[in-house]
């Protein structure tokens, strides 16, 4: 059951992959900003998974991040969430990002509960 208090933890380790240099977020072979932003998405999503009924899924719709620190290449980042907010289909997330040697980003994250099949099916009539 979905409920305020859920939490969620993932760990990568930062590849070439991942820098922004590479993703075209800047010019420097650092973790990037958008790669930041999908770990604390995965983080979120992957923590309430297990809660959904059968067919359902989520979305994200808001993502307030900051990146407060560099990370090099190689080293291992992780992000923290929790459910701090459940508004019918919308859950927010609080979240802290680090890397080895301490806090790399803090924010929110908003996701909503979807029915997977009719929202895809919506997404027809964008044609």
């Amino acid at each position: 059951m979905l409920q305020t208090g859920l939490k969620g933890h993932k760990e990568q380790t930062v590849t070439p992959e991942m820098s922004a240099a590479r993703v075209g977020s800047g010019l420097v072979d650092v973790f990037a900003t958008p790669m930041l932003v999908a770990l604390v998405e995965q983080t979120c999503y992957e923590s309430v998974l297990p809660y959904l009924a059968e067919g359902q899924g989520t979305v994200g719709t808001l993502v307030n991040i900051s990146h407060t620190s560099a990370t090099p290449i190689g080293k291992r980042v992780w992000c923290d969430s929790e459910v701090v907010e459940i508004d019918r289909r919308r859950l927010v997330f609080k979240v802290t990002a680090y890397d080895e040697a301490g806090p790399i980003g803090e924010g929110t994250h908003e996701r909503f509960v979807i029915d997977t099949e009719r929202f895809m099916a919506k997404l027809k009539d964008k044609g």
